[in-house]
Parts: C-alpha cells; structure tokens; sequence
C-alpha cells in the first residue's frame, strides 16, 4: 500500500485511558481515517464516537465483540489499545486477517506468546509495529544520535527505569476497569519493562547485530499497595489491607552478546517522582536523563557541579551545544504535536507508523523487538520465582547476526 494521496482506514479495539488518548493523536497525525472503534463497555465506545464525531466527518462504525471488528472489511490497519491479557491475541487475529497491526505496550504473560507472535508475523507477513512511544522521545534520540557518532566511546552500560507512582490507579482497578490491579496482585516481576528497555535495546542494537542472552531479576517485598490502601487516596476502600504479589521495587540485570550489561528498575508502589532513569554509560563519557546532563571526559572535570546552563525545551536543560543532534521534528515541533500525548512523542510514534503504511517500508519497530522486549516481564517472573539466571530466547532465530542496524528514524533528515 504506497498510495500516500489516500488516508488509512484504522480501526482502534480498546478504549480505556490509553485508547481513548490516542484517538485524538491519530486524528492529529492527520493520515488517518478512524473507520471503526471497539470495547466491551458502552460508555467507552459512545465516548469514542464523540471524541472523533468533532474532527472527522464520517462516524466510525461501533463494535463490542472482537471478532466481528476485526473482519471489518474496510479497515486497512487495526490499532491495539485492549489489555495486557489480550492484547497479544489480539495482535495474532489482526495478523491472520491481514490488517496492518499497530500493538500497545505492555509485559509478556509467556514466552509461549511472544513466539506466537513472531510466527504468525513469519507466517503471515502481515506488518506489524510496536508502539514503544519512549523510542521517539527527544533525549533517547538525541543520546542515541550522540552514540551513533562515536561521542560516548564504546557503550559499556544502560540503565533504564519505569519510576512511577502508580498506587491510587492501581487501586482503582475494579473502580475504573483498569487491568493493572488484577496483575499486581497475582503476579511477581518486571510488568511493564519496554518503557526503559525499548530505547535502550535499539541503541545497542539488539536484534541488529547484538541481542540479549541472559537475565537476572530479584524483588522487594510488596508493602507499598497495602499501606497505601488504608489511606484516604485509596480509592476502593473494598481492598483495604488486601495483599499484593507484586514486589515494591524489581531490578532486572541483562547482558548483551557484545558484552554490555543492561540495568532495568520497575518502581510503581512507593512515593516517588515519574522518571526513566535513561543512561548511557561509555569509555568517553555519559548520559543522564535525570540531571539532562551530557558528561564528556574529555570537557568536563570528574569533581565538577553540573548545573543546568539554558532551557531548550523539556530535555535539554543543560546540552544546547548538542542541539544539532536532535532531529528535525523535535526542533520544530508546533503545538499540536506537543498537545498530541506524551509532549509530542504519541504523534511522532504513530507519523511513522503511518509513513511506513504508505511508503511500503519495514515497521520502525518490529515483530521482534516487539517479543524480546515484552519477554521479559514473562523471564523476570521466573528468574524472581525460581531465584535463577534465565536466558534470552532469540525471537531472530539466528538473523540478528546479519541483521543491519537500523534506528526507529532517520537522522539524515
């Protein structure tokens, strides 16, 4: 499909927070044609229709069973935005009716899934795109720009974390339909990994010429969900003192086949500050998203206090001589792209989407990133379980080794 006259006709199946956001950055991107929404819940599809009822013309269809969404046969693509328990078999059936998949975030339930997904991809061919919307965010590109021009040295060590309070959401579940409580309180692991991963594995080039091969993951005990229910925030008083699975703070150690090691922290049950903790750790030098701090042995002193120099937008408090490394989008990013979720990063996610759609090229981010990086909620749970190194399926089977590198866009431009 190279037409790049006509809009994509896309349909979007779940429209909770996160589905119902995207709506209106799907209509921003301006290359898309809503045809079709789908939920469970009434409310949430009627809310839907009145979200895209005042920027588009034509009403998309509504629909409250899966099966009969995606056998639409106007709908070209299919966006998922459903819960982490379905969102994979979601992703499959999109495949197997050959719709354009566009798949959410989320963890792994089985490695078993993550091998589903790459089959039916090999098998179908259908295109498929991760929406890691954290790749396209401005200080993970412009690190990974500042890397690809050799100004750290060699990469030795990432760190990445999803720090973010998330108690009172997660105690709404029942409340707000909201899956996350259901897995806190069953599971043990590193839930929500791709966040901190997904920038990470493609500045090292996992999957392209470097891949994962083992973890090690260990947990806290699980305090923070229950303390926190006896307060007013809770806001289902029904699960006071109920007891939760999930440890307060998980930390995953990955090492890579060309010798780097990954850090990755998941930190959503205690108080604390929303941050990623993005770093990049070289023989020349460093990156910190948290102190927006670019540390470069060769001009700065060890001992030296690092103070924010001049405001060039959210991330680059302190780096304006390295603003030429941005690339073009975020130094002339306008208002609707800032407004269209995330600070920008939701829009420029789902514009490459939709150029790869029209240009016929391969997805920014793939079936197989898609698989490693959701994997290891599913490896952490039994390394945590098992108190044992786990290893790293090769979801490549062996083409990561020819692979070319390739960034989720072009800095050329």
């Amino acid at each position: 499909m190279k037409n790049t006259l006509s809009k994509i006709k896309i349909g979007i199946v779940g429209l909770g927070q996160r589905g119902t956001n995207l709506l209106d950055t799907l209509l921003a991107v301006n290359a898309f044609e809503i045809v079709a929404v789908c939920d469970c819940y009434q409310d949430r599809v009627d809310n839907a229709l009145e979200i895209i009822t005042k920027k588009q013309e034509v009403p998309p269809k509504k629909y409250f069973d899966f099966e009969a969404f995606i056998k639409d046969k106007e709908m070209q693509a299919t966006l998922i935005a459903s819960s982490w328990d379905v969102h994979v078999d979601m992703a499959i059936r999109s495949m197997e009716e050959g719709k354009i998949t566009a798949l959410e975030v989320g963890g792994a339930r089985s490695i078993e899934e993550c091998w589903a997904l790459v089959d039916t991809y090999e098998r179908t061919k259908t295109p498929i795109m991760f929406l890691e919307n954290c790749c396209y965010d401005s200080f993970e590109l412009l690190v990974t720009n500042l890397t690809r021009k050799n100004v750290f040295g060699e990469i030795v060590h990432c760190h990445g974390a999803y720090s973010h309070d998330l108690r009172d959401e997660i105690l709404g579940g029942n409340v707000n339909r909201h899956y996350r409580l259901k897995n806190y309180i069953e599971r043990n692991c590193d839930n929500y990994p791709t966040h901190n991963l997904g920038p990470i594995a493609r500045l090292l080039n996992v999957n392209r010429g470097n891949r994962m091969v083992k973890l090690v993951t260990m947990s806290s005990k699980a305090k923070g969900l229950e303390e926190f229910s006896y307060l007013d925030e809770n806001p289902d008083k029904a699960l006071q003192g109920q007891k939760f699975n999930q440890g307060d703070i998980v930390k995953t150690l990955i090492t890579c086949e060309n010798g780097e090691m990954i850090s990755l922290t998941l930190d959503t049950t205690l108080p604390k500050y929303y941050s990623r903790e993005f770093t990049v750790r070289g023989t020349k030098g460093l990156a910190c998203q948290e102190s927006n701090m670019i540390f470069l042995e060769e001009k700065h002193s060890s001992h030296e206090f690092w103070e924010p120099k001049k405001t060039i937008g959210k991330y680059l408090n302190n780096a304006d001589e390295y603003y030429d490394y941005l690339p073009y989008f975020w130094k002339n990013i306008n208002d609707i792209q800032r407004k269209s979720g995330h600070g920008g990063m939701d829009y420029f996610m789902l514009a490459e989407f939709a150029k790869a759609i029209q240009t016929g090229v391969d997805m920014p981010i793939d079936v197989y990133d898609a698989a490693a990086w959701m994997s290891i909620t599913a490896l952490s749970a039994i390394a945590i379980q098992e108190n044992r190194v786990v290893e790293v399926p090769d979801f490549t089977r062996g083409k990561w080794e020819s692979r070319a590198p390739k960034d989720v866009i072009s800095f050329d431009e």
